[in-house]
Order: C-alpha cells, then structure tokens, then sequence
C-alpha cells in the first residue's frame, strides 16, 4: 500500500523533495503531527503513507524475509509473540526512516506519541 506499485524509497519518488509533497518528517513536520489529508496521496489514493505517525502492521517480527508469504498477505505466526512490525516513519524522523522498505520492531504493549494504525476496511465485490 506505501509503495502504491513504485521500487523507489518513497511513493512519490526518489529524494528528500519528493517525501515532502506526500509525508510530514523532521524536515518539514515543525516537530509536530499533522491531519490526515494535508499531503498528496499516493496513486492508490492512500494520505500519509510515510512520516506523520508509524503504523502497526498485522505481521508479526521476523529478522529476516526467509520464509516470509510470497503472496503479500501478512507474515502471522500461529503463537503470536508480542513483537509486531511497525513501518512507516513519523514526523520526528529523517527521510531515510520514512521510505517505504523501512520496518521495526515494536512490542504491542503501552502507549506511544509517534505509533498508531490505519482503519483498514476490506472492499467486498469490487
């Protein structure tokens, strides 16, 4: 969904400019987060896929792709662990945190300012 079918760093391209007109990172965030919608969306028509605020993912975290699902779906181990991945990026990072390709590793625990998830509805017959 970030990628929005691009092999560049971010959706929109492949420099610091770029991530400028679709996401909100330490460069131009003012140190705070912002709205949804304020940037360009991406070509699937999705906001703030890069920087603003992390997103927990449903895959659970795995060191390495070896073994990950070769058809995208997440990579759900059947005794979940606390770990999780978050991607993204939020508005204190520098750019290179905020490219796609870019993924940690969060306990799904506690609360923090910069981690939060995307409402996700599945469209049924389209």
């Amino acid at each position: 969904a970030c990628r929005a079918g691009k092999k560049t760093p971010f959706c929109s391209g492949d420099e610091e400019p770029h991530l400028a007109r679709v996401g909100w990172y330490r460069g131009n965030s003012g140190d705070r987060l912002h709205e949804v919608g304020e940037k360009d969306p991406n070509v699937f028509g999705l906001y703030d896929m890069h920087g603003n605020i992390w997103e927990w993912c449903e895959d659970d975290w795995h060191g390495s792709y070896e073994g990950a699902p070769k058809d995208g779906s997440a990579w759900v181990d059947k005794t979940r662990g606390s770990a999780r991945v978050a991607r993204g990026g939020a508005f204190l990072n520098p750019p290179a945190v905020c490219r796609s390709a870019f993924r940690f590793k969060a306990v799904a625990v506690g609360r923090n300012k910069v981690l939060g998830f995307r409402v996700a509805v599945p469209l049924i017959g389209r």
